[in-house]
């Protein structure tokens, strides 16, 4: 064998080497790949992996409140939104989201969860003319006060005590009270649960709306139903 026909012959090698490179076992198929975690900015896919296991996949009829309500998405600013979503309530079962705080989402991530919040759920109209009570109590709740506005407002559902009322289970159960902070006690009484028929603060009696002083009131005395060791702080943060 001559030099230029071995030569060629070790060029031929090389390239069918190299081709063959293409064809190596267990190689994946050409098609797309899997985007980067950080990378999904689409309010819909974010929302299902991230929210509808507690909030529903339709934002209704999960253990949690429901978030696909015009009312709810009336009284909570985009910031308060953010902050609950990024940050958690602390004492409660919803978890924080940021990465800052230990959780998977980005900053531009939260920001699309929420305009996807408004854009789905939010711009429906029906809220039009409503003047709501603030997300945020105003005044102090008196909890002797809100006994009394608890058994005008609330014992014909929940019942006044323990045990549950007629068309609803108790709200007043030490194991329940544990799982809800005073703010989302008071915007589980402005807001109601629509998706299984819980009236909202203007729906309990007929013609008769709660006060902004009513809400804070049977908040403040819920919140002294509690176990001692699940009470608020005064200085805890409020979602």
């Amino acid at each position: 064998m001559t030099r230029l026909v071995l030569i060629r012959v070790l060029l031929l090698g090389v390239l069918w080497a190299v081709g063959g490179c293409g064809r190596l076992p267990g190689k994946p198929a050409p098609g797309p790949e899997v985007p980067r975690p950080e990378s999904v900015l689409d309010p819909v896919v974010l929302y299902g992996a991230n929210c509808a296991g507690c909030h529903g996949a339709d934002g209704t009829h999960g253990p949690a409140m429901a978030l696909a309500d015009p009312l709810y998405l009336a009284i909570a600013d985009d910031s308060t939104l953010r902050s609950t979503i990024a940050k958690g309530r602390p004492g409660t079962a919803m978890s924080a989201f940021s990465q800052t705080e230990g959780g998977i989402l980005t900053d531009e991530q939260i920001d699309s969860i929420v305009r996807g919040l408004r854009d789905r759920w939010g711009n429906t109209g029906r809220m039009a003319g409503v003047t709501t009570p603030p997300y945020h109590a105003t005044a102090p709740g008196d909890a002797q006060q809100g006994e009394k506005v608890y058994a005008t407002f609330c014992t014909p559902c929940h019942g006044s005590d323990t045990r549950g009322g007629p068309r609803a289970g108790s709200v007043t159960d030490p194991s329940y009270l544990s799982l809800f902070s005073d703010q989302g006690l008071r915007t589980i009484v402005i807001t109601g649960r629509p998706d299984f028929g819980a009236p909202n603060w203007r729906g309990n009696l007929p013609d008769q709306p709660m006060s902004d002083q009513d809400i804070s009131d049977v908040v403040a005395w819920l919140s002294s139903q509690r176990p001692a060791s699940s009470r608020e702080p005064a200085t805890a943060s409020s979602f």
